[in-house]
């Protein structure tokens, strides 16, 4: 069954029937203030973390699925409906719902009314737009009645659904007029408080929830609107609400227009009461007049709309696969937006509560996201470094309100410090921009103890190699990349966390292979930047422990066909011949062979044979092969799963890219095309049903071959697969790639192809290149011109502002 289309042209994806296998979700806002919304409205906003400032409820794993939203009820002769079909779910004459990019437009019919509401963030604004249009598509007079509904969350989202005793007396409100304000805690620690307007009279509110919906009512049934009156009642604890009630008369063919607004404020101490008891509104007063007509919020969302055709602007392509167009050119770039700002927070998977900011997941996030807003990522790449400590590790997630590590989490991962050379690397690749490593950089957010930015690199490069284990490979520490393998946890408590639980670490033999991998691609990657820098001697040194690193791997790294992939507590080998289950995994093969570790021997091209004999489904390619069956105490979480699932053997999408980059190395563009596409959304439009899950971004994973239902995805969004997918397609497949003194050219692409042009900004320079393949090949370029200037090699050089027209010819 097909749910919806892309329409290009608009850049949106529309939802005809609103009953998608799972709810189908969209971001509102770009920076600050965000919300998510659902296909039929569902979801909630909040100030920058979706944990400590959450403005409303919304109950996940829920029973119907996508409860709490931005719900509105019309009673037409009572006859009760929502536009968005839920939650009332009467069966609509029409229903759309069309995600943009940070807008969504949702669309229902009744009985000859029509209702259709934009959702979205304007830019530099804390509030969320709802823009209603009513429309009586009938041929008589129409009167009927419209209540808006959203329910407060009293700020910090976990405490809210767990401190009922305290939380069930707190709610506090004040109306005026159209505007119904939630100041809970407002008079006591909290400096903020929220708002819901409308602009435009009202016949009635309500603000209490139990007194709006009838004490054992569901959101489908509320009693004001199946009575079709509000009671006009003020919260005093309980469950604070807002609630406007309107009724409306339409004339056949009359529209009427109206603006929901929910709107965030913060104010200063000695700024926070207008008199006593009561709050000092101006700031929200101001930031509602510059909403409260139609042609202001079509003037904002011009604004969004000219936001994002500037930042998709930058890299565009013009391919004759629209599937492949419309991912590179909108959907993937987008979701590289929305993984820069949410990390893992706050999704229909990831609930706001339980994760901040992740190190190793924002540096990975920055590549899909650096060519977009170059300021951002240097801001982030500081906020990142920042939470490093002196001996180079640093704490897994940082919260995004305090910017300050998570000692919840802690530390110990020990793949992460080399992530962050991978992000500061992109952004000086991409900006030019070398004075970031001159930036005094504090560690554990303690400027006392600040380093340059520089000097945070090459004690994240020292961190490996002051943490090596018995047979000279790194120390995997609680875990590396794959989180779920937890070779030193040892846990029989079903109440522990894998991951947080004190480990086994001392004295243990436990090794990573796919550290080792790592520490030779990004540790070459520093190398050359000391280079370029023309820091000699410390460039010579790094390379010679990359060198050393490389033989280590050849030799106690590789298990004849493909790369081991750990040495357990007990110094066994992980991801061998030798095991009965998991005998070889995707993220060794992968980072080995980006790294080229073998390549003269033969052992990349052994390995990446071996991950498709062994790995490779229609659907993509698994983690691990065979699945675990059993529990493996030694191996942790990964062993857990049922196989076929998340880290047991399903398709974790985020690392699929590094074998399509590691098929690239290879020249094999034909398999690295392969890989790519059998996961790429806009390819996955004829198993809407299986997939499940939204068809225009990448989800976290996708059930494996030994799954009870291969092909189902599972945690869309917040996944860095997003980043990897646009990187390993555009630098590697598309071979666009940023270098210090250039753009290099170097496609690895399906050999049938005929060629390709893209349009490229590259600090300050509009490049629009032009790449043919007469000869079908699959890699290599034979000549490059700029402006029909011969260049030699395949790099086009940086360049002054301006229009440049590149031929690259394949052969």
């Amino acid at each position: 069954m097909q749910y919806g289309f892309f329409d290009d042209k608009n850049k949106e994806y529309v939802i005809t029937n609103p009953a998608t296998p799972f709810p189908w979700i969209n971001y509102l806002g770009n920076e600050d203030f965000f919300g998510l919304i659902s296909n039929t409205a569902g979801g909630y906003a909040f100030y920058k973390d979706a944990k400590f400032r959450r403005l409303n409820r919304y109950r996940y794993n829920n029973v119907p699925m996508d409860n709490g939203g931005r719900y509105f009820y019309i009673n037409d002769g009572g006859t009760i409906w929502s536009p968005g079909w839920k939650p009332v779910k009467t069966e609509l004459d029409k229903y759309e719902c069309r995600h943009g990019l940070s807008y969504t437009k949702i669309r229902g019919e009744k009985n000859g009314i029509a209702a259709e509401i934009t959702f979205f963030i304007p830019l530099g604004n804390w509030a969320e737009i709802q823009k209603m249009k009513l429309t009586n598509l009938s041929k008589q007079t129409k009167t009927f009645k419209l209540f808006s509904f959203t329910e407060w969350c009293l700020w910090n989202a976990e405490d809210d659904q767990n401190n009922l005793q305290r939380n069930l007396s707190t709610g506090e409100v004040e109306i005026d007029g159209a505007t119904l304000y939630h100041k809970t805690e407002y008079k006591e620690r909290r400096n903020h408080f929220a708002f819901y307007h409308l602009n435009d009279t009202i016949d009635g509110f309500d603000t209490d929830r139990e007194s709006f919906m009838g004490l054992y009512n569901e959101f489908s049934n509320p009693q004001v609107v199946t009575e079709g009156k509000s009671r006009n009642s003020e919260a005093h604890g309980w469950s604070p609400i807002a609630s406007h009630y309107k009724e409306i008369t339409l004339k056949p063919g009359e529209e009427k227009d109206l603006i929901f607004i929910l709107g965030y404020v913060e104010n200063e101490q000695d700024d926070k009461w207008e008199s006593y008891g009561i709050i000092n509104k101006s700031k929200a007063k101001s930031l509602i007049a510059k909403f409260d007509t139609v042609d202001k919020v079509d003037q904002a969302l011009a604004e969004l709309d000219t936001y994002w055709t500037n930042l998709l602007s930058i890299i565009n392509i013009e391919h004759e696969d629209d599937r492949l167009n419309r991912m590179v050119n909108i959907w993937n770039q987008y979701q590289c937006m929305v993984t820069f700002n949410m990390s893992r927070s706050a999704s229909f998977f990831e609930v706001g509560i339980g994760r901040g900011m992740g190190f190793r997941d924002s540096n990975q996030d920055l590549i899909g996201f650096v060519h977009q807003i170059p300021e951002r990522a240097r801001e982030r790449i500081i906020d990142i470094a920042s939470t490093q400590f002196p001996d180079g590790g640093c704490y897994h997630q940082y919260q995004p309100l305090t910017k300050r590590g998570n000692n919840a989490i802690g530390g110990g991962f020990n793949d992460d410090p080399m992530w962050l050379i991978l992000g500061v690397v992109s952004y000086i690749k991409e900006s030019g921009d070398f004075s970031i490593l001159d930036e005094m950089v504090p560690f554990d957010n303690d400027m006392s103890l600040a380093k340059s930015l520089f000097d945070h690199l090459t004690i994240s490069f020292d961190h490996v190699i002051n943490n090596l284990g018995p047979n000279g490979l790194p120390l995997i520490g609680r875990a590396d990349w794959n989180d779920c393998l937890n070779l030193n946890c040892f846990s029989n408590d079903p109440n522990e966390s894998f991951q947080t639980t004190e480990n086994k670490t001392d004295g243990s033999k436990a090794e990573s292979v796919m550290i080792a991998g790592l520490f030779v691609m990004y540790g070459t990657d520093y190398a050359e930047l000391c280079r370029v820098l023309g820091k000699t001697a410390e460039a010579n040194r790094a390379l010679k422990e990359v060198d050393k690193m490389k033989q280590v791997v050849r030799t106690k790294g590789w298990d004849g066909e493909w790369y081991l992939r750990a040495y357990d507590y007990f110094g066994k080998k992980v991801g061998s011949n030798e095991n009965d289950e998991g005998k070889i995994f995707i993220e060794s093969q992968g980072w080995c062979a980006m790294a080229e570790i073998g390549m003269e021997e033969g052992m990349v091209k052994k390995s990446l044979d071996a991950v498709k004999k062994h790995l490779d489904t229609p659907y993509g390619i698994v983690l691990n092969n065979p699945a675990f069956t059993k529990y493996v105490i030694e191996y942790g979480e990964i062993s857990t799963y049922p196989k076929g699932y998340k880290e047991n053997a399903g398709i974790f999408c985020h690392n699929n890219p590094w074998i399509m980059i590691a098929e690239t190395k290879l020249g094999r563009g034909n398999e690295a095309w392969d890989y790519y596409s059998k996961i790429c959304p806009s390819y996955l439009q004829d198993i809407q049903e299986l997939h499940k899950v939204e068809p225009y971004v990448y989800c976290q994973m996708i059930a494996g071959k030994d799954a009870y239902k291969p092909g189902e995805g599972k945690n869309s969004w917040l996944s860095g697969t997003a980043a990897w997918n646009f990187y390993a397609v555009v630098q590697y497949i598309l071979g666009i790639n940023p270098d210090y003194d250039g753009l290099e050219i170097n496609p690895c692409i399906p050999n049938e192809w005929k060629g390709y042009k893209v349009k490229r900004k590259f600090r300050g320079a509009n490049l629009y290149i032009d790449i043919q393949n007469p000869n079908k090949v699959s890699k290599g370029v034979k000549s490059l011109t700029v402006n029909g200037k011969q260049m030699k090699g395949n790099k086009i050089p940086v360049l002054p502002p301006g229009d440049y027209q590149i031929e690259v010819m394949m052969g």
